[in-house]
């Protein structure tokens, strides 16, 4: 593993760091250098892999739980489908994720070639869908267990299917009585490990006839109704002031 160790005293006031070199199945990276910006430590590293189309997961552990727990407050190229490349930089907030700290400091940059269970391909969240109608939503495998495929509004869940074979197709068909939204999202959850979740990012369902269009009709009968009405005013007698004329007898 590859391991930086930082001398601090009270709150990160000296630091020292070396370029460290280790391999991740036989592809390697190398951690260049850390800097100190205000209550953070960004570790900047190299991933090289001769197979560009690799993704990673990657995680950043540290001493003071003896490396037992990846750290949470990081950003930054970390986590799922880090892509190979020079220059990769991980932002950690110390003082967020362990407050004041005083004495030494190691950490450990750790991962593996990321394989996902479930890798979504055509599915475009940019997209608005109709409600009341059905959708193809096609990905790469990653195993042959089965799946869950839920249909969240927000962190509510509006329907799902489970168990559905992990075989890379799924027609999703929207609830006809769907409230209009942009806050739209799926949930895909290995059925044997729970712990392997998938969302999209958020899409829109909107009606599947514009409200526009329904209106439309009724105002243009309104409107002819109107016209009708508006030649058809009455006399002081009860009759009304224009007469339609009937038309002229045969032979006249």
């Amino acid at each position: 593993m590859a391991k930086l160790t930082i001398m601090r005293y009270s709150i990160l006031l000296l630091l020292f760091f070396g370029v460290i070199t280790h391999d991740i199945l036989a592809q390697k990276t190398t951690i260049r250098k850390v800097d100190l910006a205000g209550d953070k430590i960004i570790v900047f590293y190299d991933l090289e892999d001769s197979n560009s189309l690799n993704e990673y997961s990657l995680s950043l552990y540290s001493s003071r739980d003896n490396f037992s727990a990846s750290l949470r407050n990081v950003k930054g190229d970390i986590g799922l489908e880090v892509k190979p490349g020079m220059n990769k930089k991980v932002e950690w907030s110390i003082r967020e994720e362990i407050g004041n700290f005083k004495g030494n400091i190691s950490l450990e940059l750790r991962g593996k070639v990321y394989l996902p269970f479930v890798k979504i391909q055509n599915f475009d969240t940019k997209k608005s869908y109709k409600r009341g109608k059905s959708y193809d939503v096609n990905w790469k495998p990653g195993n042959a267990n089965p799946i869950h495929v839920e249909l969240l509004k927000g962190n509510s869940r509006i329907q799902g299917d489970l168990n559905n074979p992990n075989n890379g197709q799924y027609l999703l068909s929207l609830p006809a009585k769907a409230t209009p939204g942009k806050d739209y999202r799926l949930r895909i959850t290995d059925s044997k490990n729970s712990g392997e979740v998938i969302y999209t990012e958020y899409f829109r369902i909107k009606p599947k006839v514009p409200f526009l269009v329904k209106v439309l009709p009724v105002a243009a009968v309104g409107g002819l109704l109107a016209i009708l009405l508006s030649g058809s005013k009455t006399n002081g007698s009860g009759g009304t002031g224009s007469e339609i004329s009937l038309p002229p007898l045969p032979g006249n």
